[in-house]
Order: C-alpha cells, then sequence, then structure tokens
C-alpha cells in the first residue's frame, strides 16, 4: 500500500477524531437508550386525531392515560400518544427513549451532574410532561386515575438546551400500570383494518438554536453514535437499530440581531415495509390527503409531498425520496422504509455499520 501524503493525512484527522469521539461515548455513556419508545401529540381534537390515526393505519389502542390515548405502533411496547393541546397550538409534544437500568433516582442524579434542576412546572403532556423553559426535570406519578399503578408509576422528563422535552422510560414501557408502566391490557384493536400497516419508530427531527451545541450535548449524556450525514454539518444520531435522532437550524432567524430561533420537534417519521412512494402515495390521496400545492411556507393540514434528498446531503445519485404528510392539525408526520436509517441509497439504508 502507498504512502499516504502529507495531504491526505491532514484531510483524514478530522473524520479520524470524529470517529473516535463518537464511538468513544457509545462504549459506555453516562445514560444508555435503546430507542425511541413513543412520541406524543398535542391536537385540537382528540378524537378526530385518533379517528385519523386509526384510519389510516388501523392503530390498536395500547393505553389511555385520563384524556390521552396512546396508539400502538407494530407490535409494541411503542406507542403514539394523542392527548389534548388545550389553549396551546397542536404541536409534538415530546419524545420518549427507552433506557436500560431505569430507575428515576439514578438518571436524576446524572441529569443533575449536567446542570438540569428540578422543576414541579407541568407542562402540556397527556397530564404529565415539563414545562418553565430550558435544562429542567420533573418526576410524574402517575396514578389509577390517569392509567398509572396505585402506588404510583413513575415517569421522568427533562428538557434540553432549546427547552424541548424528552421522556425516559424503561424500554418495556406502554403507557399503563405498574412500576415500569408496562402493565398494559389487550391492545383495543381499531375500528378498521386501515390502509398502511407500521412497523416502528424510523426518527425525529428537531429544530434548534444552535445544532453543534445539541449534537455534543445528546452524544455527551446517550453516547450517540453518528451513523450518517445528512450535509457536512448534519449528523444523524443513532438510537438502537436504525432509529435516530437528528438536529437542524443554527443561529438566528432572518439576520444577526433577529430573535434565536424556538426549539421543536418538527416532525417524526415512522417506517413500513416494502416501502414504496408511489404505494404510499395512493393510499394517503384515497384517505383525502392531497398534493402539497406550493412548496414555499409552512404545509397546511392534509396535504403530502416528496422530497428528495440528493448526494450533497447524503442521498443516493439520484436522490433518496422521503415521503412527507400532514394530519388533520397540519402536524408534520414522515413515512421511509423499515431500512432507513438517514444515510446513502434509494431507501437511505446506506449508514456507516
Amino acid at each position: 500500500m502507498s504512502q499516504m501524503t502529507r495531504r491526505e493525512v491532514l484531510l483524514s484527522l478530522p473524520a479520524l477524531a470524529l470517529a473516535r469521539r463518537a464511538f468513544g461515548q457509545a462504549a459506555n455513556p453516562p445514560i444508555r437508550v435503546t430507542g425511541i419508545n413513543h412520541v406524543t401529540l398535542s391536537v385540537s381534537d382528540v378524537k378526530r386525531s385518533v379517528d385519523f390515526y386509526q384510519g389510516l393505519f388501523g392503530m390498536p389502542v395500547a393505553s389511555r392515560q385520563g384524556m390521552t390515548t396512546n396508539l400502538q405502533i407494530g407490535s409494541g411496547p411503542q406507542f403514539l400518544g394523542v392527548s389534548a393541546a388545550g389553549a396551546s397550538p397542536p404541536n409534538i409534544n415530546h419524545y420518549c427513549l427507552g433506557v436500560d437500568d431505569f430507575s428515576v433516582d439514578r438518571l436524576t442524579a446524572i441529569l443533575a451532574q449536567r446542570g438540569i434542576k428540578k422543576s414541579d412546572a407541568a407542562g402540556n403532556a397527556g397530564g404529565g410532561g415539563l414545562g418553565g423553559g430550558p435544562m429542567l426535570m420533573r418526576v410524574r406519578v402517575r396514578g389509577p386515575e390517569a392509567g398509572g399503578d396505585r402506588a404510583g408509576t413513575p415517569e421522568l422528563y427533562f428538557s434540553d438546551p432549546d427547552g424541548i422535552v424528552v421522556q425516559l422510560q424503561d424500554p418495556r414501557y406502554c403507557g399503563g400500570a405498574g412500576a415500569a408502566g408496562n402493565v398494559c391490557p389487550a391492545p383495543e384493536p381499531a375500528p378498521k383494518q386501515g390502509l398502511l400497516a407500521l412497523r416502528g419508530w424510523s426518527h425525529l427531527t428537531n429544530f434548534v438554536s444552535d445544532a453543534a451545541r445539541s449534537n455534543a450535548f445528546y452524544q455527551e449524556i446517550f453516547g450517540l453514535r453518528i451513523q450518517a450525514h445528512q450535509g457536512p454539518t448534519a449528523p444523524v444520531l443513532g438510537v438502537g437499530g436504525v432509529q435516530f435522532l437528528m438536529f437542524a437550524g443554527g443561529g438566528a432567524r432572518g439576520g444577526a440581531n433577529a430573535a434565536p430561533r424556538p426549539g421543536n420537534i418538527n416532525h417524526l417519521c415512522m417506517n413500513l415495509e416494502k416501502f414504496n412512494p408511489d404505494t404510499v402515495i395512493k393510499a394517503l390521496e384515497s384517505y383525502g390527503i392531497k398534493p402539497r400545492a406550493s412548496a414555499q411556507g409552512a404545509p397546511g393540514p392534509l396535504v403530502h409531498y416528496i422530497s428528495m434528498r440528493m448526494e450533497n446531503r447524503g442521498g443516493a445519485p439520484g436522490g433518496t425520496p422521503e415521503l412527507y404528510f400532514t394530519d388533520p392539525d397540519g402536524l408534520l408526520i414522515q413515512l421511509q422504509d423499515v431500512s432507513y436509517c438517514g444515510g446513502g441509497g434509494v431507501l437511505g439504508e446506506v449508514c456507516a455499520g
């Protein structure tokens, strides 16, 4: 093998440093996550949204938490929570990661070491959640009135540097009773079979004020590996299997003196077997979801579109098709193949092993 030139050595150093950091953090992280457990939507009309998702995907009801309905994804225990937004605008409220060796005392101690402070401010997250700003944590003890255990089911929430709320639970958590929230009744079947069969979670994309800061925060606390890049400064952080988190954005809106971009969960993505964009679009349109009329501005409710992710953003040579639709509240949902890992290839399935 020929020797590397000085230029080749210099060009390789950032990649080597990045790989060393990613794999080093993954070896023994403070908190080891197993994957995405659930995502909770805050909607304007819970019944309408439950009917919408059940009719499209045939999702059974996994559990109920007071007025919140949890819809099972695939064989579970993963689910999509649907709660009331109340006076707030509809939004993707929070997501939950499964955690090995779940212990409230252990996890709150780790979070406190990283400057995350305890708060009693409840947010709108199915009756629990967290409010009050970034770098806070709250333990909610959910009782039988909200589907929890008679002795209480502990639920841990924290907010990241942008105030995005993350819940941490045992990987078996199904939104039910028991100390781990894993005691749920037999799923209630959906009224209809559904047009598309979901398999599981794929990813969440978060809009943040400082993507580099967010990536560093999540890598340090969870030891997340970089499994792909969607652009030079857009790493994809693996959270288990092909699942990942992504943090996009940075700086202020409209110029140096503009207000910082507020953090939010921009969209969630679920996956299905044998993903074919034409087949999925046909199903969406038969359900009343129409093609997006304009690429300008935010998409309105009940529209669909495809974005082609090209090679400059880690996609396939001819583009990796990424399919989106919006629900009755305009919340953005992505659908991809079960092999999609945020990388190259026509299915987005080519990622660093």
